[in-house]
């Protein structure tokens, strides 16, 4: 099984903000002052203007950079040379550009040029911003197989609900329904002739509330409450304590995901799905989520 690849591009928007003109309402000299208040007008609307062009050209400008930079990225792919094609994905990754697409071709790239922890961690990413996108999901699962050897665990079944809608999709959808479940209780002390009609609705409408709201919950914790260690070193070594000292107690390679449990200077406590807890440190991994994608390279 090879992993699939995406070539659709980042699609860049622009959104530029005018500010008001504020013009006086004093007239010393009627016929010259309207004449140049008129010209000044004239002028700085014509300014204004010129200067949106030049903003909107500049805009699109970058935007035809960022995708012929894309296109390159995925020339470099098609030839072969996958480590040149991650630094070139990388590179517009570092701009702040980002996509579904984007990740998961550096995460083809990466996987490709053998690291496979990277890879891993650039699959999540795009899982996070597209998370029912079936190529995403079978290349994640096959480089974790990959690191595994065998097929890998599935994640917990609450974690494979709320893992189908993005984090934003579940704000929405709660946000909605609580504000239905408002309007009609609203509603219901309005117009108390209505009380009665709308009280299965009512109750119906709370009670969604509450579950997506719980739904909420659980995303947000499985975004932001639990940390992720991704071994990306071809071999790390988890030891019984936070020195280089201590006993050595098992050894990991590239493409581990670990559970974070601790911080101590340049060592991470750690835990494995086998719930065995060591220390290793802190440059062997990635921290995810964090802002450390770009931390030290293997």
């Amino acid at each position: 099984m090879k992993p699939h690849y995406k070539t659709r591009a980042p699609i860049a928007t622009v959104a530029a903000d005018v500010r008001r003109l504020s013009l006086k309402s004093e007239i010393r000299n009627p016929k010259s002052e309207i004449a140049r208040a008129s010209l000044r007008r004239w002028l700085h609307s014509a300014s204004r203007i010129i200067l949106l062009l030049c903003f909107c050209v500049s805009s699109f400008a970058r935007a035809g950079d960022l995708s012929a930079a894309f296109e390159q990225a995925n020339k470099l792919y098609e030839q072969g040379t996958f480590a040149e094609a991650a630094a070139a994905y990388e590179k517009i990754v570092a701009g702040g550009r980002v996509s579904s697409a984007l990740y998961f071709n550096l995460g083809n790239a990466l996987f490709k040029s053998g690291r496979i922890g990277r890879a891993i961690a650039n699959y999540r990413l795009a899982e996070q911003l597209a998370p029912r996108d079936p190529d995403i999901r079978a290349n994640l699962r096959f480089a974790r197989n990959h690191v595994n050897g065998v097929e890998a665990r599935l994640p917990a079944w609450w974690r494979r609900g709320i893992g189908h809608l993005t984090l934003n999709e579940w704000t929405a959808l709660a946000a909605v329904a609580f504000w239905l479940w408002f309007i009609l209780l609203v509603l219901a002390q309005w117009r108390p002739a209505l009380k009665n009609s709308v009280r299965g609705h009512t109750a119906t409408a709370g009670v969604a509330a509450a579950l997506l709201s719980a739904c909420l919950a659980a995303a947000c914790y499985d975004r932001f409450g639990v940390e992720s260690a991704i071994v990306v070193a071809r071999e790390a070594v988890i030891r019984y304590g936070p020195l280089d000292e201590s006993q050595s107690f098992y050894t990991v390679r590239d493409g581990v995901e670990l559970t974070v449990l601790d911080a101590k200077g340049d060592w991470l406590q750690v835990s494995d799905r086998s719930k065995r807890t060591g220390w290793l440190r802190r440059e062997q991994v990635l921290l995810f989520p964090g802002t450390s994608l770009a931390s030290p390279s293997a």
